[in-house]
């Protein structure tokens, strides 16, 4: 079968106008190269360095928001392609949320964990990012701050950080809540 590749974003979440972020591109190969895609036009290509390329925007503008994927090639050969991240480009005028997990940040495999992101304002909804991972976990709504797992396992455990948002006019975002690290044993 042919490779997978995993895209994702580091950090993930919307980012600011000047803020950075990496997108990061892995597959089980270990020569070739990566070539990025922005709309399907070729940006830029990297040779694999172990299993995954780093592609980064730095000073970002809203030029930079757009559906981004990887192709992992060797010479003319395009061996697999990967799904598609969004990045987004906005102003942060919300206040930055607080994320935290109960029981705590070590559990043991088969525990209920609840995640909660907790923010200064009446109606946001929230994010919850798992880094390493292209789709957001779970969107939190005001009425449900907490999102739960239950019967963790290994493979829940991870960097988290959520992010909120208002629903007006337009979109109005927080920053990225400190990460959290949660280890299932």
């Amino acid at each position: 079968g042919a490779p997978t590749i995993s895209i994702f974003l580091k950090p993930p979440g919307v980012i600011p106008p000047g803020g950075s972020t990496t997108i990061c591109c892995s597959c089980q190969g270990d020569n070739g190269k990566f070539v990025l895609y922005k709309k399907g036009h070729q940006l830029r290509s990297l040779e694999l360095r172990g299993s995954r390329a780093e592609f980064s925007i730095s000073n970002a503008t809203h030029e930079d928001t757009g559906p981004y994927s990887c192709h992992y090639v060797d010479g003319d050969t395009v061996l697999a392609r990967s799904e598609t991240v969004d990045v987004m480009v906005q102003e942060f005028r919300l206040p930055k949320p607080v994320l935290s997990v109960l029981p705590g940040h070590e559990v043991v495999a088969g525990s209920y964990v609840t995640f909660r992101c907790t923010i200064a304002h009446s109606s946001a909804g929230c994010f919850l990012y798992l880094e390493g991972q292209v789709k957001t976990l779970s969107l939190l709504s005001k009425e449900q701050d907490d999102f739960n797992l239950s019967h963790v396992h290994k493979g829940n455990g991870g960097r988290y950080s959520c992010q909120c948002f208002t629903k007006g006019a337009s979109f109005e975002w927080s920053a990225v809540s400190k990460t959290l690290d949660l280890v299932v044993r």
